[in-house]
């Protein structure tokens, strides 16, 4: 399994943001404008905690397990796989939502539309969809590391030799 770029996360997030502030362009001359929920930043914040929570119960019990306590309960490689699988495509979603919101927020600035008091509420929840959705990434990346395997420097050096 391929390991998350940040580069890639972050060409998502500005392809989405130019595609949602083209499309809010374009919606707005039609005089109709999507809102932006309140639920958005809240389910994305919710995501971000869920895959923190996760990171820090596997390391702590990987951290347990390679210490050998008493009583440790190890990390089946299925489950960390499948939070492996849960962090990357929370990454890539979140990217893509927080790109639209991002470029419907950034409309909203631009066009100087948030002198009505409900447009202003909307750019405050893209903002903050933008933010949670980067929780979400930087919850996902760390999830990432912490089931990343150690590399295997012994075997590599016994291929090289023989």
């Amino acid at each position: 399994m391929k390991q998350l770029r940040l580069g890639v996360l972050a060409g998502i997030f500005v392809i989405a943001g130019v595609l949602s502030w083209a499309g809010a362009q374009l919606w707005n001359a039609y005089g109709t404008l999507p809102g932006v929920p309140l639920a958005a930043p809240v389910v994305l914040a919710a995501i971000a905690a869920v895959l923190l929570a996760t990171g820090l119960s596997l390391r702590s019990r990987l951290k347990a397990q390679r210490e050998r306590r008493p009583g440790a309960k190890g990390v089946e490689p299925l489950m960390a796989a499948r939070a492996v699988v849960f962090a990357q495509a929370s990454a890539l979603v979140a990217a893509l939502v927080s790109g639209m919101y991002g470029g419907t927020g950034a409309f909203l600035l631009l066009a100087g539309l948030t002198e009505v008091p409900a447009r202003r509420d909307q750019a405050v929840y893209a903002a903050a969809a933008v933010v949670a959705g980067a929780a979400v990434v930087a919850a996902a990346l760390f999830l990432e590391h912490v089931c990343k395997l150690p590399d295997d420097d012994d075997q590599g050096k016994a291929t090289a030799r023989a």
